[in-house]
């Protein structure tokens, strides 16, 4: 009582930060994803996938992102007639990849309405159901759940109701996958060029934030980094979107161009100092009887 607002600031800032509700949420994933698909499609692989792929046996782009996707199949134990569930499914690649190869029937949410429109006309003729919905609607039973790279958006105040949702959903020897973009120390606010242009309202998870989220709930069977492998994804999305830019400024200016190309080169930099990392886990649920046995890549 009696001091000045300024100076209490410091104290209730960290309560604002990150709030994402289903609104701001909404509104974030728009200006981070809905920004036209022609820059997706000149910047990505043939599967459109907008996360790191693997390239330990990988020659270009098409190939990291098969061999990731194909991996996650893998790590997950996929097998006929399971129910995936993908929460941030993107432009459907992954779901349509694991239901034509592994014989699962896939749901698939995002908030994006450009990635959820695209993503059913893409995934039509398998068994994908692709659905515009924040993950806090998401409601039945599932064998799987993954998310590849989808949670730094969820917001540091949500970790906890996020992997709750997420266990509800599992049946008792489901097993979950989580994709992240990650942090060396915990942090609750992104750094603030990214914030501002690029990826509104996300934040890396730290380790510490990601078990703390999952204690109780989730346990870990498998931790796997490719960190360099973040590095060598973006610069090739960078030659992507550099050699296209001749057919794809027609719809974007130069002010554009200059974004995306610092975002595309700067990021990979972080794998290099380590100050950013990207991990795989996979989690089962606390009182499952299932017996993981890892796969060896």
């Amino acid at each position: 009582l009696g001091v000045p607002f300024a100076d209490k600031l410091h104290l209730i800032a960290p309560l604002l930060i990150n709030r994402q509700t289903k609104r701001r949420s909404a509104n974030d994933i728009k200006q981070s994803y809905d920004i036209g698909n022609d820059i997706f499609i000149g910047t990505l692989d043939k599967h459109l996938l907008y996360s790191c792929g693997y390239w330990k046996n990988a020659t270009n782009l098409d190939e990291a992102q098969e061999a990731k996707i194909d991996l996650i199949c893998k790590k997950l134990k996929l097998k006929p007639g399971m129910k995936l569930l993908e929460i941030g499914c993107g432009f459907g690649g992954f779901a349509k990849y694991a239901a034509d190869k592994y014989g699962v029937n896939v749901t698939g949410v995002t908030t994006s309405k450009a990635h959820a429109e695209y993503a059913k006309e893409y995934c039509a003729g398998s068994s994908v159901e692709i659905i515009n919905q924040d993950y806090r609607e998401v409601v039945g039973k599932y064998d799987r759940v993954v998310c590849i790279e989808m949670m730094e958006h969820v917001g540091h105040k949500n970790h906890r109701e996020f992997i709750q949702i997420i266990s509800d959903c599992l049946n008792p020897d489901g097993l979950f996958l989580v994709q992240s973009i990650s942090i060396s120390e915990s942090q609750i606010k992104n750094d603030p060029w990214i914030d501002k242009y690029i990826f509104p309202g996300s934040i890396a998870l730290s380790a510490k934030q990601i078990t703390t989220a999952t204690e109780g709930l989730l346990y870990v069977v498998d931790w796997h980094d490719f960190t360099q492998d973040y590095h060598r994804t973006m610069i090739e999305w960078f030659k992507n979107f550099d050699k296209n830019w001749e057919s794809l400024k027609q719809n974007y200016d130069e002010r554009f161009y200059r974004l995306w190309k610092y975002y595309l080169l700067c990021c990979p930099g972080t794998a290099l100092a380590k100050t950013h990392h990207l991990w795989q886990i996979v989690f089962a649920k606390i009182d499952s009887d299932v017996q993981y046995e890892r796969i060896c890549e």
